[in-house]
């Protein structure tokens, strides 16, 4: 491989590292929703794989049944932090047409 197609495949390289770090700033910006419990409490989270708000219904709350509130958040959280991860990879795909591409490895990953 000569000199220059090495140079041109590193500078190819790194405009898709580039752009790759632009796609994970704007996912920062985005959110996802979940629900569990049929609504009674929902979670966003942002494309940063952060918790952004968690809204939990009145009638959810029983002062008796503490664990199953406990539950329906950790599902709602668990739930919108995947859908979250999934947000970004497919941002990700789209950049490299759903290639992995060796040496790449985590640069498409945040969390």
């Amino acid at each position: 491989m000569s000199k220059k197609m090495l140079g041109d495949i590193m500078r190819e390289a790194q405009k898709l590292q580039a752009k790759m770090a632009e796609i994970q700033e704007e996912a920062k910006k985005k959110t996802v929703e979940a629900t569990a419990g049929g609504g009674m409490v929902t979670v966003v989270a942002s494309g940063a794989g952060e918790m952004v708000s968690i809204k939990i219904e009145k009638e959810v709350v029983n002062a008796d049944d503490i664990e199953m509130l406990q539950d329906l958040i950790i599902a709602a959280a668990n739930e919108a932090l995947r859908r979250a991860q999934e947000m970004v990879q497919s941002e990700m795909s789209k950049l490299t047409g759903g290639l992995q591409l060796p040496g790449l490895g985590n640069l498409g990953k945040l969390f």
